[in-house]
């Protein structure tokens, strides 16, 4: 039996297996637990260059980990120190001053269980249909004045912004820069095939999923992650 790496005891127990099969080991003395001669797996910069892409896609983090090969322990890790990188600004073209039309719609989603609603807000520029605010939180009008704020100045001042009938959006937005309209005048269809893409492609989105957010750094995260993206393919 091997002796114990912390205290050298050699009171040692088997102790189940870890996530690779090697033997795991506790040290009753001490309470430690080990492996012998353990073999830390470095992750290439290729598998994480694939991670990134996979995070994209309608895949749940346990898939993710099966299909690259690395522990989901290592994954929650490493996602969760990248969607607190994400910047929570949107990198949207320049624009000249003149008119500017937008369309904004708010898209329910929830954290840890369906009590907890957090609602997307995002604003869609209809010429170059860049994501250009964003702002996740409820749907009062504190939401509606979060995503106001998080409009590029040149919005606040140039656009008209095309919304469904949630009164939050009248109360915040100015009478000269919001039109109120029904689906079936076609001038909310953008931001609507958009929401339509998110659920598709972010997998804790999804209505029916055991994909959902546990943790609400990590939904906000996931979907700046994949308005930046959406945004620099439109560049391309």
């Amino acid at each position: 039996m091997p002796s114990c790496p912390s205290c050298e005891s050699t009171n040692v127990v088997k102790n189940g297996f870890i996530h690779n099969g090697n033997q795991n080991h506790k040290c009753k003395t001490c309470g430690r637990q080990f492996v012998e001669a353990p073999k830390q797996k470095l992750i290439s910069q290729v598998t994480q260059d694939l991670i990134d892409k996979l995070l994209l896609e309608k895949i749940p983090l346990a898939g993710i980990a099966r299909v690259c090969d690395v522990s989901e322990t290592w994954l929650q890790d490493y996602v969760n120190c990248k969607y607190e990188s994400i910047p929570r600004q949107v990198k949207v073209s320049s624009k000249k001053k003149g008119r500017l039309t937008l369309q904004c719609d708010e898209m329910w989603s929830f954290v840890g269980d369906k009590g907890n609603k957090q609602w997307i807000w995002l604003a869609l520029d209809v010429e170059t249909r860049e994501i250009v605010g964003v702002h996740v939180g409820d749907r009062s009008e504190q939401g509606a004045r979060a995503l106001w704020a998080s409009l590029p100045g040149i919005y606040r001042q140039c656009a008209v912004a095309y919304t469904d009938f949630w009164s939050a959006y009248a109360l915040v937005f100015p009478d000269k820069r919001h039109k109120a309209v029904g689906k079936e005048t076609g001038k909310t269809s953008y931001i609507e095939r958009f929401n339509c893409t998110m659920r598709q492609r972010v997998s804790r989105l999804v209505r029916k999923t055991l994909s959902f957010s546990k943790k609400l750094e990590n939904h906000i995260g996931a979907i700046w992650l994949f308005v930046h993206h959406d945004n620099a393919s439109l560049l391309v």
